[in-house]
């Protein structure tokens, strides 16, 4: 009789198998970020932790995106100088290897990436609709993108990884993830919890939902899976996402999650972080 380790580890295989073609383009050679102790945290860093579980990081990356889409400016960046209509998948998969290489990769590499997407991001200028001019360098844009990211990722981890973690690692992970703002360009930039909270809340009288927003909402939520089995899972992890909001949030996008179906939601995404670690064991 076959062994319990032989049985399982063919579903393993599949499973890490649709993860990693998920954020590495085969196409194009990409691999999955060799994890270094040259790197700009180190292996005892909060932030290696936090972004180390793919579930929680794909609930928090689609709350991020749904919340910085909501600021006029960040939006413009998006619909005047990207392909993101053609390729969301590509743009979604390109921010998922920045944050790999700039936690995990050596020193070098995460250097590197980062002086590539502030050269890209040089180019980056343009008028809003009003005529207001807008620019991907300017700090306080920076700083939106950089305090909405690492809030989703953090409140995703407690909610589906470390419910109890303490604060004065939520605190750490600000800290820590202050050194990659800062080599952006961002300003301010939030230390603590609570200084990313007033950073969010200071924001939000600029912010604003109109047909744009609500364009590039639908082409992040509607992503279609790479696989057609992992389609279920990856609308629960939208789902996820959209649940993970501020409530204001998900009122200026117009999307509800209704307050019976949370905790199918969290017990199924829960589910699915639970098999994806099981998986990479």
């Amino acid at each position: 009789m076959p062994s319990k380790p032989s049985l399982t580890r063919p579903l393993k295989a599949a499973i890490t198998a649709e993860v990693v073609a998920m954020f590495n383009d085969r196409a194009r050679g990409e691999t999955p970020v060799i994890r270094s102790t040259d790197s700009l945290f180190g292996p005892a860093a909060v932030a290696w932790r936090v972004h180390g579980d793919v579930t929680a990081m794909m609930v928090g990356g689609i709350a991020g995106l749904l919340l910085q889409m909501l600021h006029p400016a960040v939006l413009a960046g998006v619909w005047d100088h990207s392909n993101f209509r053609a390729d969301m998948h590509g743009r979604l998969r390109r921010t998922a290897k920045f944050i790999a290489l700039t936690t995990y990769g050596g020193r070098a590499e995460a250097e590197a990436v980062i002086e590539r997407v502030n050269s890209i991001h040089n180019r980056v200028t343009g008028t809003l609709p009003d005529g207001t001019p807008y620019a991907a360098r300017d700090p306080a844009l920076l700083a939106w993108v950089h305090v909405t990211e690492t809030t989703s990722f953090l409140n995703a981890w407690m909610r589906y990884a470390e419910p109890g973690m303490s604060a004065a690692d939520q605190d750490r992970y600000f800290a820590e993830m202050a050194q990659i703002a800062a080599a952006m360009g961002a300003n301010p930039i939030p230390r603590t919890r609570r200084a990313a909270q007033d950073l969010l809340n200071a924001t939000r009288l600029q912010l604003k939902a109109d047909a744009r927003t609500r364009e590039v909402a639908k082409l992040v939520l509607r992503q279609r899976a790479a696989h057609p089995l992992a389609a279920p899972a990856q609308a629960l992890t939208v789902q996820a996402g959209i649940d993970l909001l501020p409530a204001w949030a998900r009122a200026m996008h117009g999307l509800n999650t209704p307050f019976l179906a949370r905790p199918l939601i969290r017990a199924g995404t829960f589910g699915i972080a639970q098999t994806i670690r099981w998986a990479f064991t």
